[in-house]
């Protein structure tokens, strides 16, 4: 598969399928993500939200839904193509994190839902240089992840080949990237995971690009 963005792509085409199937309606469980995204359409004033690594749609099509205007971007050809199947109403582009398919500023708010934990560390601080590249002054950024300092590799996964790294990260080291990135955190939480989630805590950071 080459590089590690190309293992990641093939991977979530390989399974695009099975986590539309299984994933696509996690939001009416979840109390608190759906808070936190409320915020982030509250925020976004009747600007475009991102949805950075956005998967089959579910998340875009929860925002646009609640009356936001919204663009989801994936790194999956595949995922891209199921989200646009799913929420006809809402536009997706294929792209990647390190190279955001956008303009400067275009964004009045973003969310990055479990997408930068496909990232190398090192690779975060750039992340989020895109991602306030294109986030205009005063937006904010949502962003979760697994907490810890472990890698796990899946070979295997819903019975499908795979090949692609799942990082946990710090909440620390997480807001310490942003911060570099000229982000201002606002917000902080963090939780254990639901019964029908896989059994790890969950961090959130709510970010901010100064208006200056």
């Amino acid at each position: 598969m080459g590089t590690d963005r190309g293992r990641v792509r093939w991977s979530y085409d390989v399974v695009a399928e099975e986590y539309l199937r299984r994933i696509g309606g996690e939001l009416a469980g979840k109390v608190v993500d759906r808070a936190l995204l409320g915020a982030v359409v509250e925020e976004a004033a009747g600007g475009v939200v991102a949805d950075l690594g956005c998967g089959p749609g579910h998340v875009a099509g929860w925002l646009a839904g609640r009356g936001a205007e919204v663009v989801g971007v994936d790194l999956s050809p595949r995922m891209v193509e199921l989200a646009r199947r799913e929420h006809p109403g809402v536009e997706f582009r294929t792209g990647d994190l390190l190279e955001l398919p956008a303009a400067d500023g275009e964004f009045a708010a973003a969310v990055a839902l479990y997408s930068v934990i496909h990232l190398e560390p090192e690779a975060l601080a750039p992340a989020f240089t895109e991602a306030y590249r294109v986030l205009r002054p005063g937006g904010v950024l949502l962003v979760s992840f697994h907490l810890g300092d472990e890698v796990r590799r899946m070979e295997e996964w819903w019975g499908h080949e795979v090949d692609v790294d799942f990082h946990f990260l710090r909440t620390e080291d997480v807001a310490g990237r942003l911060t570099g990135a000229g982000f201002a955190v606002e917000a902080r939480l963090e939780r254990d995971g639901l019964a029908e989630e896989a059994p790890t805590r969950r961090g959130y950071l709510l970010a901010r690009r100064p208006l200056r």
